[in-house]
């Protein structure tokens, strides 16, 4: 329940489009403006968080790792008994109906499947008539130079809002009940922490409200393990088969809390900040510096990640 959810509206108007302009966004298979995009009061997305979800990011018109992103949707349905009936292809037409509607290239997406509106019961019926949602907002360009989303350097802090067990939620399921995170969210107002760093049901580091979690300490770039309550993240896939082909050693396990409070480097992960470093963790500063600049393994996978961009969806105009 990571992965891109602190989702952005932030960013530049949409490229050929008047400053102003009403945003479109596409449901049920039609484009509407967005303040009459509307679903049923008796839609289950909206009565029970019965629905299915991916915050995705177009860069240059396209949109960065459709297929993973399509696959995690389908393996959220699976997890949902959510036969929707709807082929990726036709997803992505809807997607990219969105962005052209808007007439936006870069922009944050994020596509939302329900299981429709049905009697007001908790037990859902077999046949599904599915509410399809498509919103898009611009967003600065990305790649090389580009300008971050986020709001620079994070101030992380852990919460008493644990995450839960995968016996209690499917922790690979992105889905419309986001309570465990905006409970921990909450948390974050009394020190003005800029996103949770949350535990698992024993206590071991899992992730933010909204992103992936990495921290290095000098012999390993290191992320909790999928064996916990982790989101897949696509962004965090992206970022260990980056380190990978660098050769650097990535180590996927289990850590207390203290291993990431006095880590070398900290940084988050997720579709919409892409690669954010943390300046803090539970108000220590990480390295001892506390000097807002990240480090050095940091500012490297963050440059492979912008060239990565730059390369596959700005053709390596900036390169």
């Amino acid at each position: 329940m990571s992965e891109g959810s602190s989702e952005g509206g932030a960013g530049d108007e949409p490229p050929g489009s008047d400053a102003g302009e009403e945003l479109r966004y596409h449901v049920d298979g039609e484009l509407a403006p967005a303040s009459e995009a509307t679903v049923s009061v008796e839609d289950r997305g909206f009565a029970y968080g019965d629905a299915a979800f991916e915050t995705m990011r177009a860069y240059g018109g396209d949109v960065f790792r459709w297929d993973a992103h399509a696959a995690r949707l389908a393996d959220t349905c699976d997890a949902l008994g959510l036969d929707h009936g709807l082929a990726d292809a036709d997803l992505r037409a809807r997607v990219d109906e969105t962005l052209a509607a808007n007439g936006l290239a870069d922009a944050y997406l994020k596509l939302s499947v329900t299981r429709g509106v049905q009697p007001g019961t908790l037990d859902p019926t077999p046949e599904v008539d599915p509410t399809v949602v498509v919103i898009a907002k611009p967003l600065p360009r990305g790649g090389v130079d580009s300008e971050p989303v986020h709001g620079g350097p994070a101030a992380l802090q852990t919460t008493k809002t644990r995450k839960p067990s995968p016996r209690a939620l499917p922790a690979g399921a992105k889905t419309h009940n986001y309570l465990n995170g905006i409970l921990a969210r909450l948390e974050l107002r009394v020190t003005g922490a800029d996103e949770a760093l949350m535990l698992d049901p024993d206590g071991n580091v899992a992730e933010g409200a909204t992103a992936n979690l990495f921290f290095a300490d000098g012999a390993a770039l290191k992320t909790p393990s999928l064996d916990g309550p982790i989101l897949p993240g696509v962004t965090r896939r992206t970022v260990i088969e980056i380190a990978e082909e660098e050769g650097i050693p990535v180590e996927e396990g289990t850590y207390a809390p203290d291993a990431v409070r006095g880590a070398d480097e900290v940084f988050l992960t997720n579709s919409t900040w892409e690669i954010r470093p943390v300046e803090t963790v539970d108000g220590l500063a990480v390295d001892g510096e506390g000097d807002g600049v990240e480090g050095p393994l940091t500012t490297l996978l963050s440059r492979l990640f912008d060239r990565r961009i730059e390369e596959r969806y700005y053709d390596g105009e900036r390169l």
